[in-house]
């Protein structure tokens, strides 16, 4: 149930709502989580848009992009980290329509600390996330066999 910040200067993006539905349905599969209400109901991109003097590199250049996902701890092992990377890469590169932005492109990846991820007022441990998968799963296999 990742958050993902999308950083560009304003105009970079011309259809932000899809660049982060994109996002965010990239690493849910990344994160190999089931598309149940709970991982698609709580996995979010936010897309902001700065104005062309708030973002610099040490040289003064500002059409870089800064993607930062924060993930509950230890959910992305090395290759989904190297996998989400690169995908979601690719994904700004292609919503901004400049095959030139991989170069100019940071994705960062953050875990936040057990027991930090919270929903509904709850600071949700790794255990309270799976329990509450495991039970969405069932009641929907519940549903199916009462159908």
């Amino acid at each position: 149930m990742p958050m993902i910040d999308v950083y560009a200067t304003a105009g970079t993006f011309s259809d932000k709502h899809k660049l982060a539905q994109d996002v965010a349905a990239a690493v849910m599969r990344w994160e190999q989580v089931p598309p149940i209400a709970l991982f698609l109901n709580n996995t979010a991109a936010f897309v902001h848009d700065l104005p062309a003097d708030s973002i610099s590199n040490a040289a003064g250049d500002n059409n870089y992009v800064r993607v930062q996902v924060l993930t509950p701890v230890n959910v992305l092992d090395r290759d989904k980290q190297l996998g989400v990377v690169r995908e979601l890469t690719e994904i700004v590169a292609a919503a901004a329509g400049d095959p030139s932005l991989p170069q100019r492109t940071w994705v960062l990846i953050s875990e936040s600390p057990e027991g930090g991820w919270g929903i509904g007022g709850h600071a949700n441990t790794g255990d309270d996330i799976t329990a509450a998968a495991r039970a969405e799963l069932a009641a929907i296999a519940a549903a199916k066999t009462d159908s």
